[in-house]
């Protein structure tokens, strides 16, 4: 209880005054009402970061689930070794710093080995991490590469979770793998895939560093990997506007707190079909 007080509730309910005011770190803040809120709701930066945000979240959030349910199942049908399991979960094991620090040599357009790797196929070579076109597909797929064990091992859990006489009287009954699938493993798969998809639908629009570490220049090249959470980071600790910066990050609360309650009564993660 005093974590969350202090390291929690206190940050979250100064920032919200804090998006009221005119706010520098070196003078105290000056209340200015909706001013924060109008300036944002007027800012073309802004915007556009929202817009590449969503564009990261679609990418990493489509692929990571698909791959991280794709490991599960095989993970559940074909293996009981515990280190494969392990060695699945390794990825994760690494700082999103590491990660991004690791493709970005991998990923680089002289020198990279990914490169080395298209131009030995016959293809040219591609300024992942340095192109309008490339930069968030590239990060999006760096996180994914990191995070999908994790996510595989959460559904590899619910997963265990299903009765084992479910899948004998279907296959008594004649079905298939892939009827199983569809029928019985991802029905009742529901529940676990439902608070997977809403921890990493948050996590993915709080993406900050390796979009810092991995991109030119703060949200380069021309504004297209600018982030929602780099633009706050540069509004607040680059050009010391906190307020705007507050403005921005309870906008962003409101957002993820709309989302999380959309995604929560849609896919009905409270309840379970195995009763």
């Amino acid at each position: 209880m005093a974590g969350f007080l202090v390291f929690l509730l206190w940050p979250t309910l100064r920032g919200i005054y804090l998006s009221f005011t005119r706010y520098n770190l070196l003078t105290p803040a000056e209340w200015v009402g909706l001013d924060n809120y109008r300036r944002m709701v007027n800012d073309p930066i802004f915007w556009g970061s929202l817009r590449v945000t969503i564009e990261y979240v679609v990418i990493n959030i489509g692929v990571q689930t698909v791959a991280a349910l794709c490991i599960a199942v095989l993970m559940q049908r074909l293996t009981t070794s515990s280190l494969l399991r392990g060695i699945v979960l390794t990825p994760y094991l690494v700082s999103n710093v590491v990660a991004g620090v690791v493709f970005l040599w991998i990923l680089d357009t002289q020198l990279g080995i990914g490169n080395e790797i298209l131009g030995a196929l016959g293809f040219d070579h591609v300024a992942f991490l340095a192109s309008n076109e490339w930069v968030i597909p590239s990060v999006a797929l760096i996180n994914v590469w990191r995070h999908v064990g994790y996510t595989a091992l959460l559904l590899f859990a619910g997963l265990q979770a299903i009765p084992g006489d479910v899948y004998e009287a279907a296959r008594v009954d004649g079905a298939g793998e892939l009827r199983m699938f569809w029928r019985i493993s991802l029905p009742l798969l529901r529940p676990v895939l439902a608070v997977v998809l809403i921890m990493t639908v948050i996590g993915s629009f709080q993406v900050f560093d390796t979009v810092a570490v991995a991109t030119p220049g703060p949200g380069g090249p021309a504004n297209a990997s600018n982030v929602l959470q780099l633009y706050i980071y540069g509004s607040a600790f680059g050009r010391f506007q906190f307020g705007y910066a507050s403005a921005m990050s309870v906008a962003l609360l409101a957002v993820l707190s709309v989302i999380t309650i959309v995604q929560y009564r849609l896919t009905r993660a409270g309840e379970t079909d195995l009763g």
